[in-house]
């Protein structure tokens, strides 16, 4: 990336960190949302699910939950987006003597940014409901890296998506169905019980390649034997998958943008 195309970015990064700080309660949504998932799911549904062996279910959604919290980058990317293009923001920018790459760059970077920070106090209220790193430092830091690279494919989709769609009203649309993907893995609920075919979908799923990863680099809990191929191996099949999607939507959304200023 040639310097000029930092500058940028770094540019566009900064301006919608500011945004975020000229707009409060989306950093509030951030900072809990995902605690009053936890504490909703663990502790209202909690009771109804029983896991093997009794181990503890918010032990067991903690890392799920964290999985969940990187995905959510295609809604609030998409969301962004779509605000910027249907309010002339992006039309602006592309009048100025920019990097292509800077404005789409700059966006995933303050929504990873944003990411990160969520995930603090989502850590504290794990450890306080029972949930523990087991896995040693090194396993740790590897779990909240693949979280965060995770962030940045899903923010990369989902500013595509929202370049694609143009409309907040659409997106917000779109963005309520992306709640679906979640529960069709195993950051809710072990898949075991699902039936052949709906287990299979499930544990192809990214989501829970990603969820089962952070389990094991944490570890929390060890795998099915009889576990479909991602989610046996579950660290190899994230970072393929995360590879995967921004090797398409990179150069997907750097041209959408090139296209739309022609």
């Amino acid at each position: 990336m040639s310097s000029l195309a930092l500058s940028d970015t770094r540019a566009v990064l900064g301006r919608h960190l500011r945004r975020m700080r000229r707009v409060p309660g989306l950093l509030v949504i951030t900072l809990t949302m995902p605690v009053t998932m936890l504490l909703f799911f663990g502790y209202v549904f909690g009771s109804a699910v029983a896991l093997e062996g009794g181990a503890n279910y918010r032990a067991y959604l903690v890392p799920g939950l964290f999985a969940v919290t990187a995905v959510n980058g295609v809604m609030t990317s998409m969301l962004a987006s779509a605000q910027d293009s249907q309010r002339g923001v992006m039309d602006r920018f592309r009048t100025l003597p920019m990097s292509r790459f800077a404005l789409p760059a700059g966006q995933t970077a303050a929504d990873v940014t944003l990411a990160a920070i969520g995930m603090v106090p989502l850590v504290l209220c794990g450890l306080a409901v029972g949930w523990r790193i087991e896995g040693g430092a090194a396993g740790a830091a590897g779990a909240f890296a693949l979280l965060l690279l995770f962030r940045l494919v899903t923010a990369w989709v989902g500013h595509y998506l929202g370049m694609v769609l143009g409309s907040e009203e659409t997106a917000g649309q779109l963005a309520g169905a992306t709640f679906m993907l979640p529960l069709l893995s195993n950051a809710y609920v072990p898949t075991e019980g699902m039936p052949g075919w709906l287990r299979t979908v499930a544990e192809w799923n990214p989501i829970s390649a990603l969820t089962t990863a952070c389990r094991e680099l944490f570890g929390n809990g060890s795998t099915a034997a009889d576990a479909s191929w991602p989610v046996a191996h579950p660290v190899l099949a994230a970072t393929g998958w995360a590879v995967l999607l921004l090797a398409v939507f990179v150069p997907l959304t750097v041209r959408r943008y090139a296209r739309d200023s022609a």
